[in-house]
This record gives structure tokens, sequence and C-alpha cells, in this order.
């Protein structure tokens, strides 16, 4: 066990992070097509091919740029990440989270879970503030073109993610201690030390996971339109704020409270073992 307590905050990024798909901002204009044209074509290809959705989007990223003469290479799709526009708050938000964590004895660290692309995550300026970046990624062949989905995280496989959290497996090539029996006291992130901030439907899995095992969710939105009101009156998640990041926002109190609570909850815990122990010698 680590001496000091880590708290996971996970986040998703379309919509959570930032204010619509990241692929939107830059990376469809310079296919020159519309936001509706391309994920038309994706959304029908995958329906009709009965696909999963995310490998559909991630072929016609490879097909449409290759029927266009538009090679889709790393560095370019890093490069899009410069234009994605971020909500409110964010770009602080990790330092200041962390900071007050640190002020409050435990360990904070940022990852994100994301059906969208690495590449371009890995272009915005919070980048560096993530321990680890779960997102889709492409192979890439010897003239630098994608050619293959090398990484594909859809709406029920993010769980997996979070058990590598939970038990410190952050290579995703690494099968065998993931699914290796480990005791709960001997896993690097207690479930009860972790908390989800996701948009919507997609994140379903990992919020019911949260509540199955004692972490805590969070719902974003833009604009309330019933559907986040529903993850929260059938008990899917267990907060839901506007996406604003700024300091003193109803989420920015609430993640601190949060961390409070671990922070306490961590401290009573080990009390109480040090008692134990003292009465067992």
């Amino acid at each position: 066990m680590n001496e000091t307590p880590i708290v996971a905050v996970m986040y998703d990024f379309d919509r959570t992070l930032c204010t619509k798909d990241m692929q939107d901002y830059s990376f469809i204009p310079s296919l020159g097509m519309t936001e509706s044209e391309f994920w038309q074509v994706t959304n029908e290809m995958w329906q009709r091919e009965h696909m999963d959705s995310v490998l559909a989007y991630m072929y016609s990223m490879v097909k449409i740029s290759k029927d266009k003469g538009i090679p889709l290479l790393r560095e370019k799709l890093v490069e899009t990440g410069r234009n994605v526009e971020l909500f409110r708050g964010v770009i602080d938000w990790f330092d200041r989270i962390t900071a007050f964590g640190r002020d409050n004895g435990v360990e904070v660290e940022h990852y994100v879970i994301s059906s969208g692309m690495k590449e371009i995550i890995e272009g915005t300026p919070i980048s560096r503030c993530f321990k680890s970046i779960f997102a889709c990624e492409f192979l890439y062949g010897e003239d630098g073109g994608a050619v293959w989905p090398k990484t594909d995280v859809n709406y029920t496989n993010k769980t997996q993610f979070v058990y590598r959290i939970n038990k410190g497996v952050l290579d995703i090539a690494n099968d065998l201690d993931l699914n290796r029996s480990m005791p709960e006291d001997s896993k690097r992130v207690p479930f009860t030390n972790m908390i989800y901030i996701g948009d919507g439907l997609s994140d379903v899995p990992c919020m019911k996971m949260m509540k199955a095992y004692g972490g805590y969710s969070i719902a974003v939105y833009q604009k309330r339109d019933g559907k986040v009101e529903e993850l929260l009156i059938k008990d899917r998640v267990d907060f839901i704020y506007p996406a604003d990041y700024s300091e003193n926002t109803g989420l920015d109190k609430t993640v601190k409270n949060i961390i409070r609570k671990i922070a306490v909850c961590d401290v009573l815990e080990s009390e109480n073992a040090a008692q134990l122990k003292q009465l067992r010698s």
C-alpha cells in the first residue's frame, strides 16, 4: 500500500472536457467535409455493416483521408489537438485539484478514458496533466500513415481501464497482471478513491461501476435536456453539474468535498489498522 493515499479522477473527453467531438474542430474540416457529412457516412456504415461504432469512425478517418489523397499522419492528428475548445476552467483545473489534494494529505492523479483519439488529446494544452491517456489510437505504417486501429476504446470496454488504474497496470499490453488475482489491500487505487466524470449514456458503464464499488460519478452537461437528469433520477450517477470547471462552481466544490471525504476515511482506516496491530502484538 502507498503511504500517501491516491485519488484517481477519471475523465471522458468529448463533451466532458471539450465542447464537441474532437474530430470536429480541425480534422473533419481538413477533409473538406462538414461534421454532419462525416458522421453520417460513419453512422450509415456501422449500422449497415453491424460494426463497432468506434471502429467504424476510425475506419472512416483512414478511408476518407486515403480517397481524398490526404495522408493520415500521426503528427497531423496531434496538430489538430491545438484547436480543441475546452470548457471554462479546464486549463487550470488539474493543477488546482492536485494542489487541493496535496493540502489534504492525498495524491490526486488524473486519467482520460475516452473513445476519442489519443493523438488529438496529446496535442491539447492539458495533455501534460494526465498520468495516462486511454483512448483510441492508430498503428502507423512505414510511410507514417495510419493503417490499422492500435487501440479501440468503446463504451463498454472503458471499464477495463478503470481496473487498470485500480491495480496500477497502466500498460495496455499487460493483460497478465491485469487479470491476476490481487488482494484488495494491495491494489494501488481503491475503487472508493475514484471519481469518474463523464457527459452521458456512453459513460454509464463506468458510472455504474463507481456506484457498485463505492466510488463517485459525476455527469456534466452543456444544456439540460432531460437526459442528464434521468441519469440522476435512475441512480446511475451521483451528481450532475454544468461543464464549468472554474473555482467555486458546483463541480469544483463537490470534487473537493469528495477528496476531503476520501482523505478523512483514509485517516480513520489507518487509525483502526494501527489499533488492531497494537492489540495483536
